[in-house]
């Protein structure tokens, strides 16, 4: 049941498609390799990220750079031509992307995540295709959640069958990097109620995207609502998604995991903006009986905390994409599960750093780092509005439940 319909502001505000790139996406072969790449193109995308979030810039030409870096591709089965690394090693690339600017962190979340999804789902032809597409560079968006439905998972836009194609009809919300998508994968139920991804050319007639993202953090993920009027998608990008969820897989510590590295960027982020700010501007206290307020045995403290937790939060990380690795290799009741805590772990930890970090800046920076001219509240807009994706309050819960009564946690993509 609606219990409430979002309407767009203006609908003038629609964007119109990208065209598709016009040389082949580079292919990566190694883990270090990605590593490498990340770090480099992190150097580049931080150069302009707080001018990007203050004045709310499109980040096109870096997504353009990210998209045909090869990261994009990481989770590729080599059988389709796809490097297959770690999911270690792709938590890793979201991390050191997110410390550099979040919002490009975020964007291929979903992508990522429908490549695992085809992975798990899509019989060989669709495998075939799909994988293809990925490794050219196409960017995959999505249109899954929507804004006024009563849970998260309970949707209303659905698909009839038309022959070769099927016809989607609805509305949707939270739609990150749909604006600059060249395929948009719909979260649409059939006639049976299952939820399929429904990939849709982003150019597609009927399929509108429309730029209302109005949060105060994470401005640049390229969301807003898509509405989808008679929108037809060939059968062949048709995936059957409800099958990563009626049996154990790996599906949702995937998607989740990545909301994980991206909070443990944002992290990283504000310590390294903490510690600078410290070093180069910040006066002692009047009280401390120091010179500089690098020497305040307090923030050093502080400081220290910070940095604890932080590597603790990675390194739980790096146990949840072994354990993810693990399930992938071979689903069942037990890795599976695993899979899940592991992540549910590290999304706990690093959502509490991120939080922990970014109210901390301010804290040991002094009220200098308030100024309008440094921008460093968008590392705490950032945290505040990413880690609001899924209550870990609810991860707590799951633990317990797992370690005290053997229930493994409820199966579904925000788990």
């Amino acid at each position: 049941m609606t219990i409430q319909s979002k309407q767009p502001s203006d609908s003038r505000s629609a964007v119109p498609p990208v065209e598709r790139p016009s040389a082949e996406a580079h292919v990566i072969r190694t883990d270090a390799e990605a590593i490498a790449v990340a770090e480099k193109l992190a150097a580049e995308f931080a150069r302009d990220a707080s001018k990007r979030d203050r004045e709310r810039i499109w980040p096109k030409e870096e997504l353009d750079a990210f998209s045909q870096s090869g990261l994009w591709s990481v989770n590729v089965p080599k059988a389709y031509g796809g490097p297959d690394l770690s999911y270690v090693t792709l938590s890793k690339v979201i991390t050191i992307i997110s410390a550099a600017d979040p919002s490009l962190g975020q964007i291929p979340q979903n992508h990522l995540g429908v490549v695992a999804a085809i992975r798990t789902v899509s019989d060989e032809a669709q495998k075939k295709l799909l994988f293809a597409e990925v490794l050219s560079g196409t960017r995959f968006g999505n249109a899954f959640s929507e804004f006024g439905s009563k849970r998260a998972a309970d949707f209303e836009t659905k698909f009839v069958d038309a022959g070769d194609h099927v016809v989607v009809n609805g509305q949707k919300f939270y739609s990150s990097g749909a604006l600059l998508a060249h395929l948009v994968p719909i979260v649409a139920l059939d006639d049976e109620g299952r939820a399929w991804y429904a990939i849709a050319d982003r150019g597609a007639p009927g399929l509108t995207v429309i730029d209302d993202w109005s949060s105060f953090g994470q401005k640049t993920t390229l969301s807003g609502t898509v509405l989808l009027d008679n929108v037809k998608v060939p059968k062949t990008h048709l995936v059957p998604g409800y099958k990563g969820y009626d049996r154990p897989t790996a599906d949702g510590a995937i998607f989740q995991i990545i909301q994980a590295a991206v909070d443990l960027g944002i992290a990283k982020a504000a310590i390294n903006e903490t510690i600078d700010f410290v070093r180069t501007k910040s006066r002692a206290w009047i009280d401390s009986g120091v010179d500089h307020a690098w020497q305040d045995p307090y923030t050093i403290q502080a400081v220290g905390d910070l940095r604890l937790r932080a590597n603790a939060a990675e390194a739980v990380l790096d146990k949840a994409g072994l354990a993810v690795d693990r399930a992938v290799a071979e689903p069942n009741e037990k890795t599976v599960a695993e899979a899940q805590i592991a992540v549910a772990e590290s999304k706990i930890l690093t959502t509490e750093i991120a939080i922990n970090a970014t109210n901390k800046l301010f804290e040991l920076a002094g009220t200098r780092s308030t100024l309008a001219e440094h921008n460093l509240d968008r590392h705490w807009r950032n945290a505040r509005t990413h880690t609001l994706h899924d209550p870990v309050r609810w991860k707590y819960a799951i633990l317990g439940n797992y370690y005290l009564n053997d229930v493994n946690p409820p199966f579904h993509a925000w788990s």
